[in-house]
């Protein structure tokens, strides 16, 4: 009897723990939607004589960094959210959009460090400060699942941030060699001649995602950026029917470019 009662006191213990540890995980992430929500910003443009006046581009997020000026903060996105031929009209600026609602902060935004090899930028913004997102200096591996947040349908309802989770499905080089050399386009072999690794998620992201953070679930670190524009016409140019995959920019790159900037 002693034995049968000490066998029933252990399997409840293992299967105790066997429930608490993924109710433990996952129940950190709710806590940290909300801890990065407010970081999140919507990219766009300002015309007063176009209609509709402002319009949504894509996806942003403040960065934390130490040095930077109490009177601005910095924004990070994807360089082809912010693309130079906008402003040719003298009558175009870049903003962006801060908080949620139908309502939200327009802030004049500028434009200042640009990293096209890895399609990302830094805006500038003044005004009241928001919260900032920390970079993650931890590996990735292949089988961890991340959370990106971001506008991923635009501003149709007014500024919501939505959240969408992955599994890092690969660890992949931006480009591939096409089938011969007349598929290969001009920023495809750009990319062949020196590529780097980016991540590849099992998930689906749309074109207002591009910019969004990739980010630890436990701790809202960032680990990537998402981009639905650069890696669309690399990875999968061939494909007639692109596939829910999302690609994501490793956060270091993010890292350097911050690091080459003049911030103050």
């Amino acid at each position: 009897m002693k034995t049968t009662h000490r066998f029933q006191s252990l399997f409840t213990l293992l299967l105790m723990m066997a429930i608490s540890i993924p109710i433990t995980a996952t129940a950190a992430l709710p806590d940290t939607i909300s801890k990065v929500k407010p970081a999140i910003v919507g990219i766009g443009i300002y015309n007063k004589l176009a209609t509709p006046r402002a319009q949504l581009l894509g996806t942003g997020f403040a960065v934390r960094i130490s040095s930077q000026s109490t009177k601005s903060q910095i924004i990070a996105t994807n360089a082809h959210v912010v693309p130079s031929r906008l402003l040719n009209d003298g009558k175009t600026q870049f903003v962006v959009f801060v908080g949620q609602g139908k309502s939200p902060d327009v802030r004049n935004a500028r434009v200042i460090a640009r990293d096209e090899k890895h399609d990302l930028a830094l805006l500038k913004i003044t005004g009241k400060a928001i919260p900032t997102l920390s970079m993650a200096n931890s590996q990735v591996r292949e089988g961890e699942e991340y959370p990106f947040t971001g506008f991923p349908i635009g501003a149709i309802l007014g500024l919501y941030p939505v959240t969408h989770k992955g599994m890092i499905s690969s660890i992949t080089p931006v480009a591939i060699p096409a089938r011969n050399a007349k598929e290969l386009t001009v920023k495809q072999l750009k990319h062949l001649k020196n590529p780097y690794m980016v991540y590849q998620l099992d998930a689906t992201a749309y074109p207002g995602n591009s910019g969004s953070p990739v980010y630890h679930p436990a701790t809202g670190s960032v680990i990537a950026i998402v981009n639905k524009v650069l890696l669309k016409s690399t990875k999968e140019s061939a494909l007639t029917n692109p596939s829910d995959i999302t690609y994501a920019i490793p956060v270091k790159h993010l890292q350097q470019l911050i690091k080459r900037t003049a911030l103050n």
